[in-house]
């Protein structure tokens, strides 16, 4: 039987199926391996699967062969994660896109990718101020202190201070690159990418000898924001891709933290219109700043709570009780628990407000849902 991972690598290679269609495709099949023999018919009850979609497969899946492309494919990239792999990222999983390849070099910790070690994303200008600068540190220091992973994306200026305050501190960090795990960019920071291959991680959804592109590095910032728990701005422009990772993070129900700064500096504007447009939190202290991001639960938490006492239920409408049993034992995500429901947004929202009202359910951080 061929494994379900090539199956990954076969849709991914079929133009127009991207990792949004592919999440689909698993949940309507249950696996790509049945989705591959679908016929035309099956595969148009797929939301997202037009006609022109429909075409492209028809015209390229009888040509592809997965088993051949998996054998390849495994020769040229040796390591890589298909979201058919236990290894894969948990957190980056539950989001709507996960890239069908995970590609990586250095030092894996499956602790994070379980989810049992916590992930914070740092991200910001290229171009940073001494203020920022001295923050950043700061902040990477703390965090490595206290144990957390620190993700950024290994471009200059805020990406690079993160990493290297992180491993000067003895901390894990990770780089999610927007080239191959292979190729260095910007090629003055390949101290610096050596440097995490031994003490941490390189990844990326693109495979090896990928060179750098515009569009590889607004499409990477979901990774950022999929892998960690939360996500710092440190510095950023009104035009930044620390924004767009920002908007991921708030798509995907993670918490937003933003360094305030002074309203004439141009480096402060993007981090100045996240505090006006709600982020979570302001950076303001770092004992504050650890126990916020403390209070976020733990995966393994979550699965030594897998069998909680039973409880005895008032009655409730049919749309509480469901979404009551979307929640069931786990954590979830707003975005999660709609998707689970098929449930309106305004009526899962009223929903979760009546529940906490009863003291059923409970809000954390970041817009997650647990059982009381």
């Amino acid at each position: 039987m061929v494994e379900e991972r090539a199956y990954w690598l076969a849709w991914a290679q079929i133009s127009g199926i991207g990792p949004v269609l592919l999440q689909r495709l698993q949940q309507h099949f249950g696996t790509l391996a049945i989705a591959w023999d679908a016929t035309a018919a099956e595969l148009a009850k797929v939301e997202g699967f037009g006609f022109q979609t429909l075409e492209k497969v028809v015209q390229q899946r009888s040509r592809l062969h997965p088993q051949q492309i998996l054998t390849k494919h495994q020769a040229e990239n040796p390591h890589f994660w298909t979201p058919a792999d236990a290894d894969y990222p948990r957190l980056l999983l539950e989001t709507p896109s996960p890239p069908p390849s995970l590609y990586y070099r250095g030092e894996v910790d499956l602790q994070e990718n379980l989810g049992n070690k916590p992930l914070v994303g740092i991200v910001g200008t290229r171009k940073p101020s001494d203020y920022g600068i001295r923050w950043t540190r700061q902040i990477s220091t703390a965090l490595a202190k206290n144990g957390f992973t620190v993700v950024s994306g290994m471009a200059e200026g805020i990406d690079t201070e993160s990493h290297l305050a992180t491993m000067k501190a003895g901390g894990r960090t990770i780089a999610v690159l927007g080239t191959g795990v292979d190729v260095i960019y910007p090629h003055k920071n390949r101290d610096l990418y050596k440097q995490i291959l031994t003490s941490g991680l390189v990844v990326s959804e693109y495979p090896a000898k990928t060179p750098p592109d515009r569009t590889h590095f607004p499409r990477r910032n979901r990774i950022i924001a999929g892998l960690s728990r939360a996500i710092l701005v440190m510095e950023a422009p009104l035009k930044s891709g620390a924004l767009i990772t920002a908007t991921y993070a708030n798509d995907f129900g993670r918490d937003v933290y933003a360094l305030p700064g002074r309203i004439d500096d141009n480096p402060s504007q993007g981090c100045l219109k996240l505090l006006s447009q709600g982020a979570s939190y302001i950076l303001t202290e770092l004992d504050e700043l650890l126990k916020m991001l403390g209070a976020i639960p733990q995966l393994d938490a979550v699965e030594e709570s897998a069998t909680p006492q039973q409880l005895t239920l008032p009655d409730l409408s049919p749309e509480l009780q469901q979404v009551m049993d979307a929640i069931a034992s786990d954590i979830l995500s707003f975005d999660l628990i709609v998707q689970q429901t098929g449930m309106p947004t305004g009526s899962v929202s009223s929903a979760l407000l009546q529940l906490e009202l009863m003291s059923l359910v409970s809000q954390l951080p970041g817009m997650r849902y647990q059982k009381c």
